[in-house]
């Protein structure tokens, strides 16, 4: 709408309004993460269904939904990789941690059904909680993870999503290279990456700015 009216009034002299479109700056994720205690207290008491969920969301940072579908058409076995489309069509391969692969290797990989269900519907058999009837876009799941996280006695808003920001915060604090965890969360837009980490980026020390200074660094990074 601002572009709309600068236009009107650049080019047809109409009155000069854009600058009462207020602007709105884009929402930002939360900035939750969680401790290892709870990820850990989560990970031991769950059936091997969520498990495998709260892993894929953990350990390869994956978002919530895209986990819940994963299934045998997205892995490859012989690379131990997922390959999947996420969100706005991305499409992201990541290699799968020993944890994951020995979950997964309990799945049938000629059933087309997701691993997660493929596992809660295997627990079920063996006595374990049923999964709900409606098993779709991962909302059941989601569901289904608030009810056993206050079971757990983990009373702190701790969302799947979190996993996946904590795995984010913790491979820029071991790495310091940005452009990783972009790959990892895998997004086109670096300034996503960063609403993801802006809480928790490095403070500038004194002596980096003084090293920059320096004729000698000067000379050997400048063209």
């Amino acid at each position: 709408m601002r572009r709309i009216l600068r236009w009107l009034w650049e080019v047809h002299g109409a009155p000069k309004l854009d600058s009462y479109i207020r602007s709105y700056t884009g929402v930002r994720p939360r900035n939750v993460t969680a401790t290892r205690e709870e990820i850990d207290t989560l990970l031991d008491a769950a059936n091997p269904g969520m498990r495998l969920w709260l892993l894929l969301c953990s350990d390869l940072a994956i978002r919530s939904g895209t986990a819940s579908r994963i299934g045998a058409s997205h892995y490859d076995k012989e690379q131990r990789q997922l390959r999947f489309t996420t969100k706005h069509d991305a499409r992201q391969t990541l290699p799968v941690t020993q944890e994951i692969q020995e979950l997964i290797e309990q799945c049938d990989l000629t059933d087309p059904a997701p691993f997660v269900k493929q596992l809660w519907t295997l627990g079920a058999s063996r006595g374990g909680r049923p999964l709900m009837d409606t098993f779709g876009d991962g909302n059941s799941l989601r569901r289904a993870f608030t009810r056993f996280r206050i079971s757990l006695g983990i009373t702190r808003r701790v969302t799947p999503h979190d996993l996946r920001r904590t795995t984010a915060v913790a491979m820029y604090k071991h790495s310091g290279d940005l452009r990783a965890v972009q790959a990892l969360l895998g997004h086109a837009n670096l300034n996503s990456t960063l609403h993801y980490l802006d809480h928790d980026l490095r403070p500038i020390e004194r002596s980096t700015l003084e090293i920059l200074k320096r004729p000698e660094w000067r000379k050997a990074h400048t063209a």
